[in-house]
């Protein structure tokens, strides 16, 4: 089972010198790559082969919350580069590694990824018509947990960004609202901006409990948070 542990800080030192000589490169790009080489995350996902530092946050979610649980049926919306995936389908045993009830996890997402095992991955958009019946025939039955950590392309205006990001929520909880078992649970980002207080009325009205958390893995800077909703009422 994947389980979080104290991530090591990392200097970089070597590769930002190479950093400094390159050339021909965007001082924004430049600045990404060093805060990533810094970034202890970034280093402990790369050595555990999580594929993203996000996965961190998912782990972090999980063992406060404690939603995934081994048989369980999960869908992750937005699961390239399989970051979430490789975590969900580890704690839901959908590869049958461990003894007990085998899970099973569906991604989905307009961009391809690497195989997860024990995991289905579908390449296609969320948000086309025919993604929701492609993904509940996947599943063969309702969901025990939707996840999504779908965000659209930063734009660098704030509240367009914020727009964008609640967008894609609301087409993820609508999406649950389908899917989910009686007392499903539904984890989702969301952004700070003022306009996602409707939708989260929306949510608490379908879920017995509804909890907002930062996990550490989010970065300080970032306005994204996540909805961890448990309960669901069909």
């Amino acid at each position: 089972m994947t389980s979080t542990r104290r991530v090591r800080g990392g200097s970089g030192r070597g590769r930002t010198e190479r950093l400094r000589k390159a050339k021909g490169r965007k001082a924004s790009s430049t600045r990404w790559l060093r805060r990533q080489l810094a970034d202890g995350y970034v280093a402990e996902a790369r050595d555990r082969g999580l594929r993203s530092r996000a996965a961190f946050k998912l782990i972090e979610l999980d063992d406060r919350f404690r939603f995934l649980k081994p048989g369980q049926r999960v869908v992750d919306l937005g699961a390239a580069p399989g970051g979430w995936t490789i975590v969900a389908a580890e704690r839901v045993n959908a590869a049958g590694a461990n003894k007990g009830k085998r899970g099973a996890v569906i991604g989905i997402d307009i961009v391809e990824a690497d195989p997860v095992p024990g995991a289905t991955l579908i390449r296609h958009d969320f948000l086309d018509a025919a993604a929701p019946k492609l993904l509940k025939d996947a599943l063969g039955g309702p969901a025990d947990v939707v996840l999504t950590d779908m965000a659209a392309p930063a734009t660098g205006h704030a509240a367009t960004d914020h727009l964008r990001v609640m967008a894609l929520l609301e087409a993820a909880f609508g999406f649950a609202c389908e899917v989910l078992a009686p007392n499903g649970v539904f984890v989702g980002k969301a952004f700070k901006g003022g306009t996602e207080k409707d939708l989260l009325a929306a949510i608490k009205k379908r879920f017995s409990t509804v909890r907002h958390a930062k996990p550490p893995a989010s970065r300080k800077e970032s306005a994204e948070t996540y909805v961890v909703a448990m309960g669901f009422r069909k």
